[in-house]
């Protein structure tokens, strides 16, 4: 009787994951070089007349990249399906999958993460490329707040959001990168936008050192930056940053200055 009470709440389980999931639109984006696009996209429940939403661009890790439309929802879709979070922050969420041969914001996995020994001229990849058109997409729409546009990504995508800040800091008011890491030199150009860094200070994957780096560099220029570092946690330092107090409310109360 018990296992057939565990079953049923797995499939239930996996019942409700399904449908939330199904929350986010599947949609294909096609760039201007013919690159197919596969990404998801969250809208506010309810989209009042003249009124302007915030924008999040959230960039994955490298372990969901494929061609699924699916996997890149795995670490932190479901914090914005929380009824809460929805009700309080309405806003555009866009989840793109990277290629399982793709890289977000470098042609090629670096051949390390030492955040001196990370490249310093990096040319724009056609993913990157892709990503910054089907941005632009949305940032025609008059429904969302220019204002208020946010990128943050984990791992792979925590280096696409350093990436993303340095490219395009007029775009963006907020950024948060988790267990990424940068060249810290790349960062001068990304002083105006405010971040939040987050990293596990046993992170064996990807090392802190970039996250450190990034949070002296951006203190010496000027920029608006705070640093949470996480004792003993190693590269999944994504599930205590999202359960950070405050990590929402700090996000949405960003706003770029006209």
């Amino acid at each position: 009787m018990n296992k057939k009470i565990i079953s049923l709440l797995a499939l239930l389980l996996v019942w409700c994951t399904v449908g939330a999931q199904e929350v986010f639109e599947k949609r294909v984006y096609v760039s201007s070089a013919g690159d197919s696009l596969l990404y998801r996209v969250l809208t506010p429940e309810t989209l009042k007349k003249g009124t302007k939403y915030p924008l999040v661009l959230f960039l994955h890790g490298a372990g969901e990249r494929g061609t699924d439309n699916e996997t890149q929802l795995t670490h932190g879709g479901q914090m914005w399906l929380n009824p809460v979070n929805r009700e309080k922050h309405p806003a555009f969420v866009l989840f793109p999958q990277c290629p399982s041969d793709g890289y977000w914001a470098y042609m090629a996995r670096p051949t390390s993460f030492m955040p001196a020994e990370m490249p310093v001229e990096v040319p724009l990849s056609p993913i990157f490329q892709a990503v910054k058109e089907l941005l632009d997409t949305y940032l025609a729409r008059p429904e969302v707040d220019k204002s208020r546009i946010y990128v943050m990504g984990i791992s792979m995508g925590g280096m696409g959001t350093f990436d993303m800040a340095v490219r395009y800091p007029d775009i963006f008011a907020a950024a948060i990168p988790i267990c990424g890491t940068v060249n810290p030199e790349r960062l001068k150009a990304a002083k105006q936008v405010k971040f939040r860094i987050f990293h596990g200070d046993a992170d064996d994957v990807v090392t802190p050192e970039g996250s450190r780096q990034a949070y002296k560099t951006l203190k010496t220029v000027g920029a608006d930056v705070e640093y949470i570092e996480f004792p003993g946690c190693n590269h999944g330092s994504w599930n205590p940053a999202f359960n950070y107090p405050g990590f929402m409310d700090w996000l949405f109360a960003q706003k770029k200055k006209k």
